[in-house]
């Protein structure tokens, strides 16, 4: 059971944090427009589509999204269900010699990033991979650090950090919960 502890962001500063995170990009990466963002399924999709609008926006060439599935690359998938759901991995062009940026809603052990890590070498050998997360919760159990940080929220493992998207959830927040 989880009880809502705080509402950490709201619409506007979600929207604010991406606006934000798009000038990091266009700074950091020399062209960024040749660069793909893959949101990792579910709530990094719009995610991904969002900052990609904005780096177009801000730095003149919107850059490719496309979507990647983990599921076969998760290092607990024998602890999934018997017959785990699996979604394709769109990629919208051949990853290979690119700057892929993967975008996620929350980055908490690394694990996710590690598996979307996996699935995209597994299409490609792509010139750099970065990481882009709307929220760093801390906690990290594999050596992984995003390049793109929304905002960094530090969380006890206790807590919950769910990150909504108007897209699936029909509100834009960031919201805490103590689960018990």
């Amino acid at each position: 059971m989880s009880t809502l502890k705080a509402k950490l962001m709201d619409a506007a500063a979600m929207d604010r944090a991406l606006k934000r995170m798009a000038h990091e990009v266009i700074e950091q990466i020399p062209d960024p427009g040749a660069c793909v963002l893959l949101g990792i399924r579910r709530r990094g999709i719009p995610l991904a589509a969002r900052l990609a609008r904005y780096i177009g926006q801000y730095g003149g060439t919107e850059p490719l999204t496309g979507e990647v599935d983990i599921t076969f690359y998760r290092d607990d998938l024998s602890r999934l269900a018997e017959a785990p759901r699996v979604s394709a991995t769109v990629l919208p062009t051949d990853v290979t010699g690119r700057t892929v940026i993967l975008v996620d809603d929350v980055i908490y052990t690394g694990r996710t990033a590690r598996a979307a890590m996996e699935a995209v070498l597994a299409s490609g050998r792509a010139s750099r991979v970065c990481l882009a997360v709307l929220i760093d919760r801390g906690h990290r159990e594999l050596p992984i650090r995003p390049d793109f940080v929304g905002k960094n929220i530090p969380t006890a493992h206790t807590e919950r950090v769910s990150v909504r998207v108007a897209e699936t959830d029909g509100e834009d927040c960031v919201l805490l919960f103590e689960t018990v």
